[in-house]
């Protein structure tokens, strides 16, 4: 199987909020509201200075020369402003790779493409993304990437759901 990756487009987002709301699910046991994740995905899709998606794509041969291509995974990239660095940090979130899919490198090749990009991007002084503390397994997934625990705890105050 071959894993090759671009840039979401606005009609991925139907495909994007359905994986989101199964990461949802799956990691924290949340059920998310279809039609606000369709327009956060929407509105992130259309304007780069929010997020920016990439979509897996897995190519097999299916016999006779055929080849069959269908998106499998999925991550997106926000920015944070480091003055302390004086540069971005790229933070990845929502990633999400078809069950059917996992553990046949659909994530290591999404997490390359963009760490490669990152470091072809002046200003750009990393990657970082969150995980789940009882999450153990993403947590040996990103660390055979080679991300490390930064030492940091998220705390938040919501406003509304």
């Amino acid at each position: 199987m071959q894993v090759d990756i671009r840039d979401a487009m606005p009609g991925d987002a139907e495909l994007l909020a359905q994986w989101a709301a199964a990461m949802a699910l799956e990691t924290e046991s949340k059920v998310l509201a279809p039609a606000t994740i369709l327009a956060g995905v929407s509105a992130g899709l259309l304007d780069p200075a929010r997020a920016r998606y990439f979509v897996a794509i897995a190519s097999a041969g299916m016999g006779g020369g055929e080849v069959v291509r269908m998106p499998v995974g999925t991550l997106m990239l926000t920015r944070e402003w480091s003055d302390w660095r004086n540069g971005d940090w790229w933070w990845i979130q929502s990633v999400y790779v078809d069950p059917g899919y996992r553990r046949r490198g659909v994530l290591s090749a999404l997490y390359r493409h963009v760490e490669d990009l990152a470091r072809q991007t002046e200003g750009v002084i990393g990657l970082r993304l969150y995980v789940e503390r009882d999450n153990s397994i993403a947590q040996r997934t990103y660390a055979a990437l080679g991300m490390a625990d930064a030492g940091y705890r998220i705390y938040e105050a919501g406003f509304g759901d």
